[in-house]
């Protein structure tokens, strides 16, 4: 992988990290989305003014010290993702996800296996329990055959239960799916998705914000669902309890302004599902034509995408 200078710049600011104190990430991708960003973020500058950014200007100034040590971490991690054939988009590449760049809390970097498309801004997240009941893998799975075969690319977790049965339905009906990874690139977990994540590379991409090398952690899940609704335009939950990640993302969803779609078993069985249809502004469904209808065409999305990026220049 030949990745540009600007490129190894951006994740050698990623890399900082001082006595488990860091850079904070959402700050990095805003900073750094500035016209002259990357260079401010290197001398020091920090332009916003927040508790955040307050933290993060002294490890910052203080990490910059020591170029060659963040520059031999980049090295090292593109290098194990070269050797597993993914490649690096980052938020100041034209084609970083333009859903993704519609949300406040972006990751600086993807790496990516497989490829994302034009086409997969025209995308639904369908997400749910590990724990699935046989019903619900049996919903996920005609919510995931509806919706490839009206050209919608499937988006979810690459996790246990309702994940993998959205996943694989996707790929026997012919569509596109594209799974957010709570690891590094070269990764795979759970384990035993080993082969579905392969499938996966041919019919879409697998994405991981994480160094190439990280392992699952406690954080990563948490922070792999605002990918997972970042990349989509809205977020079907299956089957969730009070607890589950899947809830989680719903939350972030409606956060990032996108839609929530919530299954009428789900809103039936869950008090959790019927405070966000009745309080929160999540849709109940009870069929794919009332997800597909609220989607916005990829030349809308697009042009929203790039009017943010305007939006940032415009304030030097």
């Amino acid at each position: 992988m030949n990745i540009s200078d600007y490129q190894r710049r951006l994740l050698a600011l990623c890399a900082i990290r001082l006595d488990k104190e860091s850079v904070d990430w959402n700050l990095r991708s805003d900073e750094a989305q500035f016209a002259s960003g990357l260079d401010d973020l290197w001398s020091g500058k920090v332009r916003e003014c927040s508790a955040a950014a307050n933290a993060s200007r002294g490890v910052l100034r203080l990490g910059i010290r020591n170029p060659e040590e963040l520059f031999e971490r980049v090295d090292v991690e593109v290098e194990a993702a070269t050797n597993v054939g993914a490649h690096l988009v980052t938020v100041l590449d034209s084609s970083y996800p333009a859903n993704l760049r519609l949300i406040p809390n972006l990751p600086p970097f993807l790496f990516v296996r497989g490829e994302v498309r034009e086409e997969d801004l025209r995308s639904v997240a369908v997400v749910g329990t590990r724990q699935a009941s046989d019903a619900g893998i049996r919903r996920a799975q005609r919510m995931s055959r509806l919706l490839a075969e009206r050209g919608v690319t499937v988006v979810s977790g690459m996790a246990r239960g309702i994940d993998s049965a959205a996943h694989r339905s996707a790929i026997e009906s012919g569509g596109r799916t594209i799974a957010v990874l709570g690891t590094g690139i070269t990764k795979t977990y759970p384990p035993e998705n080993r082969e579905l994540a392969e499938e996966i590379t041919k019919h879409g991409a697998l994405v991981s914000q994480f160094w190439p090398t990280r392992s699952p952690g406690r954080d990563t899940f948490p922070r792999r669902n605002v990918v997972t609704s970042g990349l989509s335009q809205g977020t079907v939950v299956i089957e969730a309890s009070n607890t589950s990640g899947a809830k989680m993302q719903a939350r972030l969803a409606l956060e990032h302004g996108k839609k929530v779609f919530l299954l009428k078993s789900l809103v039936m069985n869950q008090p959790w599902a019927r405070g966000y249809v009745a309080k929160r502004g999540a849709i109940e469904v009870t069929d794919v034509e009332e997800v597909i209808r609220h989607l916005a065409p990829p030349e809308r999305v697009r042009q929203a995408s790039e009017q943010r990026e305007q939006l940032t220049l415009a304030f030097l």
